[in-house]
């Protein structure tokens, strides 16, 4: 805990701190930027990050007027990083905020333009003339390649993927799609009033996005749903049965939900009979309808109770579903929710599974 007492700063500033690996912050720059905030004083939070976003980049700037692409790729990539740190506390209205997400869309844009290959930014339809925008980065090669659909949740932005993913897909020769929810940027009626078909329907047309390009093998697209993401993962591949391989929650957090209120209105206070609860929901778990296999990635330490989750994960394998589980022990780190205490150890566990499902068949 940073600030004791502050669970929330705290927190983003563990994952601020944990993307340094991943080449999305320096320590350094997290630890300078942390000794000047002040808990209780909330525009501490918001005037230290971005003073740190626009030192980056600005030297990203810098230099690329000489040349240094790479040089300039690493602060755009930190810079995009520290202005979406700097708006995690501002409410809709701010207009502090809108300034933050500008320039975070900027830097990334520029870290896209320059990559090699270079990425693209691409608006989705939805619905009511609404779009998502969304980041497609190639994998290299000029083959057919799998995809990896990448979702956060509702309170992260594609730009938490920006940092994590590219390089442990590329290094196996899959592409990526991330993709912002509907309302996470948008503040129109229309997206803050989506719902639960509107996730099913926002997924499936990136599936539909993908299929469609000349440069991606349709028959080997997965999707993997980050942190609280990986409960709309599980919707959206239950929703659309293209998808070869899912990286999502197997519907648990929904049945954890639904047993947490069963238990409630039973008068269940121990937790044999939550566990009771759980075990007769999973007959009924929109996991069923998942007809790929499926990967369930959670800590020790994680916000679920990795042992309700093992009995959860046991109950549909017995029931026939393709399920693996992995859980990150806190004797290895990565115990945390999302692996966020160590994104590297999760990611290249949770790529190579998406890999070997993606392999081309009889390989």
């Amino acid at each position: 805990m940073q600030w004791p007492g502050h669970d929330d700063y705290s927190f983003q500033f563990m994952r601020v701190l944990g993307a340094a690996q991943e080449g999305g912050s320096t320590v350094s720059e997290c630890l300078l930027a942390a000794s000047a905030i002040d808990p209780c004083r909330e525009d501490s939070w918001y005037q230290q990050w971005m003073q740190t976003a626009d030192l980056n980049r600005k030297r990203g700037e810098a230099a690329l007027a000489q040349g240094h692409i790479k040089t300039a790729l690493s602060n755009w990539l930190r810079a995009a990083n520290y202005y979406r740190t700097a708006l995690a506390f501002l409410a809709d209205g701010d207009a502090r905020r809108d300034r933050a997400l500008a320039q975070m869309h900027a830097c990334s844009r520029l870290y896209l333009q320059h990559s090699t290959p270079a990425g693209e930014v691409i608006d989705l339809p939805w619905s009511d003339g609404e779009t998502l925008q969304g980041y497609f980065l190639p994998a290299p090669g000029r083959m057919r390649r799998p995809a990896v659909i990448c979702i956060g949740a509702p309170d992260q932005y594609k730009e938490d993927h920006l940092y994590r993913m590219p390089r442990y897909a590329h290094e196996r020769g899959l592409s990526l799609l991330l993709v912002d929810l509907p309302g996470q940027i948008s503040r129109s009626p229309a997206m803050r009033a989506g719902g639960r078909y509107e996730i099913e329907t926002a997924i499936s047309s990136w599936m539909d996005y993908l299929v469609e390009r000349a440069d991606i093998d349709p028959r080997r697209v997965a999707v993997f749903g980050d942190g609280l993401g990986a409960a709309l993962a599980t919707r959206g591949a239950s929703f659309d049965g293209r998808f070869r391989a899912a990286v999502c929650d197997a519907g648990i957090w929904e049945l954890h939900e639904r047993a947490f209120l069963a238990a409630r209105q039973t008068g269940c206070r121990n937790s044999q009979d939550f566990a009771g609860e759980i075990d007769r929901l999973c007959r009924s778990s929109t996991a069923r309808n998942i007809h790929c296999p499926i990967l369930v990635a959670l800590g020790e330490c994680d916000w679920l109770d990795a042992d309700h989750v093992t009995r959860c994960c046991n109950a549909l394998i017995a029931d026939g579903l393709m399920l693996d589980l992995k859980i990150f022990p806190a004797s290895e780190t990565a115990a945390s929710h999302a692996q966020l205490d160590n994104p590297t150890i999760g990611n290249e566990f949770i790529f190579d599974w998406i890999a070997d499902h993606l392999a081309p068949r009889g390989k």
